[in-house]
């Protein structure tokens, strides 16, 4: 079968979700987390084929990477979205008008919503929890890095929705081929949404080959600012959290900028991070309080492409700033507009920096690392918008939702 007989199929099951009941949903999704745990070898089998194909040392194995402990987060993630309220007809507004027409504005599907991905295959079950949460068919792209991992996870999928009756294409896999991405991104008509999650290529190509609406879940550009009046430990922690935690996430920290009158402080800030082996690009200021400090094979001069990377690896850069001003002006320049972060203990230069740094998340004393929509309270997530129109930040049910206005009167016509 082609990709635009896979997309039309979809298109047919979208109508078919409109008279499932949320408590079918939420069936449904229980029992594909809990046949993926029966299953789980299985899985993990079909990962290890996706991870011999790859090199250990590449940025992207970490993502492609399923554990048995993932697999469990995986599931619980399922089993939370199943349980949260439904986000559809939900009563927006209402209004009754003059004439005595009562018109409610209501949250409704989009329909057919189209995910484009990497080497994630969480994301396979992360997307179709939402998308099926919100009475969405879903239309995965997954990349060929790991097409094994997330065909066996489609097929737990299918599997689980015609035991329950419902229809299957409800959850489409497309081949991994660039050809599926094509007829994916021109399915003008049948396609309602598409978004990209992945690397800044993946999504500009996107953004610029779709002739459907997209949604930019865009790279993480993460910085973290400690303050002239930031806490040493607060801020030893979580530069190192931020940093080391997850590497391979968009959350990941790639600079941390530093006030100049704290630069006596660096080598303890940092001090957790030569520990996981960190690279750090540094600029003079930075590399003269850190040398003798920090082992000299992981401490580099910055150059002009060390600020406005998106690392993705045990590497990070250091920005050495006279105020928060040229610390919020940094972040505006080299930022993605994800997730940044300040350690301070000063209200006032919270507030400002909560005021005028542009991103989606904005934290203060905190790890960006928490830019996640499970760790919001969402259940999952199907990425992290980081534009501005109708999604930003973790986005979530609520997301995959728009609305349709339902106007009932008893004859009236208009002059």
């Amino acid at each position: 079968m082609n990709s635009k007989e896979q997309i039309r199929q979809a298109v047919a099951a979208s109508v078919d979700l409109r008279g499932c009941s949320d408590a079918t949903v939420s069936r449904v999704l229980t029992d594909t987390a809990d046949t993926l745990l029966a299953r789980q070898t299985e899985v993990l089998q079909a990962n290890l084929r996706d991870l011999e194909r790859m090199k250990p040392d590449d940025p992207k194995y970490d993502r492609l990477k399923l554990t048995a402990e993932r697999l469990q987060g995986m599931a619980a993630d399922m089993k939370q979205v199943a349980a949260l309220p439904s986000p559809l007809g939900k009563i927006l507004s209402e209004s009754r008008r003059p004439n005595g027409m009562l018109i409610r504005k209501i949250t409704v599907p989009f329909g057919v919503t189209g995910v484009i991905y990497e080497a994630r295959p969480n994301v396979t079950f992360d997307v179709f929890s939402l998308c099926f949460k919100s009475g969405n068919a879903c239309i995965l792209k997954g990349g060929s890095d790991a097409d094994c991992s997330n065909r066996a996870l489609a097929g737990i999928i299918r599997e689980t929705l015609e035991k329950h009756a419902v229809n299957p294409q409800a959850c489409i896999l497309l081949p991994p081929g660039r050809e599926a991405t094509a007829a994916l991104l021109k399915a003008v008509g049948s396609v309602d949404l598409v978004i990209p999650r992945g690397s800044s290529a993946l999504i500009r190509y996107v953004r610029e080959q779709a002739l459907v609406p997209v949604i930019e879940t865009g790279a993480g550009i993460c910085h973290t600012y400690f303050d002239r009046d930031g806490d040493i430990e607060k801020g030893r922690a979580i530069v190192h959290n931020a940093k080391t935690r997850r590497v391979s996430v968009c959350n990941a920290l790639d600079c941390l900028i530093i006030h100049q009158e704290r630069l006596d402080d660096l080598p303890c800030i940092c001090s957790r991070l030569a520990d996981s082996r960190v690279v750090v690009y540094a600029d003079s200021p930075a590399l003269e309080a850190l040398s003798g400090h920090y082992p000299p094979s992981l401490l580099q001069p910055a150059v002009p492409e060390s600020y406005g990377t998106e690392f993705l690896d045990f590497k990070m850069s250091i920005r050495t700033v006279p105020s928060l001003d040229r610390a919020i002006e940094h972040i505006a320049a080299y930022g993605s507009k994800h997730s940044e972060s300040i350690i301070s203990e000063s209200p006032e230069a919270i507030r400002l920096f909560e005021l005028k740094v542009d991103a989606a998340c904005v934290y203060a004393n905190v790890s960006t690392a928490f830019t996640d929509g499970a760790q919001f309270g969402f259940g999952a997530e199907i990425g992290i918008s980081t534009q501005k129109l109708h999604a930003r930040g973790p986005m979530a049910l609520p997301e995959l939702t728009t609305y349709k206005y339902i106007i009932e009167g008893d004859g009236q016509t208009r002059n």
